[in-house]
């Protein structure tokens, strides 16, 4: 799987209450939780993603706590691609579980800015920011993680539909 979009940069311990602030939580809808993603932190961020972009950050990405509802509010916003320099253990396994890929690089973390355009092989770990012409190689889950990611997340790998 490859992607390619704007990048919104944040730093370090973004936590879960900021990616979705607890206020919205009482719906289900992606969609609702979308519409309110990361405006404790970013007002202009629902305005401006475009499907296909790329959030970076820096350490412990998703820390606080474990709801799924981050992740989701992340993806259904239309970003493809999460780049850290670490995640929250939850937050890392829950954006397997719901299929938002993640990759941790903290070499492309330091060197890619706001705005920049990247790109990105999944399946190769390998990073390329466009602006600047430099490229990254982060560590790529397994294929059968992939496979989790790609079809959209474990239920959807598992079902037989």
């Amino acid at each position: 799987m490859k992607v390619c979009g704007t990048v919104f940069k944040y730093g370090n311990d973004v936590d879960t209450d900021v990616i979705i602030p607890a206020r919205y939580l009482n719906t289900s809808s992606a969609t609702e939780l979308a519409a309110h993603c990361m405006e404790d932190i970013d007002k202009e961020f629902v305005h401006k993603v475009k499907p296909g972009d790329i959030m970076v950050a820096g350490d412990n990405f998703g820390c606080g706590s474990s709801r799924e509802h981050a992740p989701i509010a992340i993806k259904t916003s239309g970003i493809a691609l999460v780049i850290a320099n670490s995640f929250a253990r939850i937050f890392y396994r829950n954006s397997i579980n719901i299929g938002l890929p993640i990759l941790e690089c903290p070499e492309a973390v330091a060197a890619i800015s706001a705005g920049d355009t990247v790109s990105c092989d999944l399946a190769k770990g390998v990073i390329v920011d466009e602006t600047t012409g430099r490229t990254f190689t982060a560590e790529p889950f397994p294929p059968f993680i992939q496979n989790i990611i790609d079809k959209g997340g474990l239920i959807k790998s598992i079902s037989k539909n």
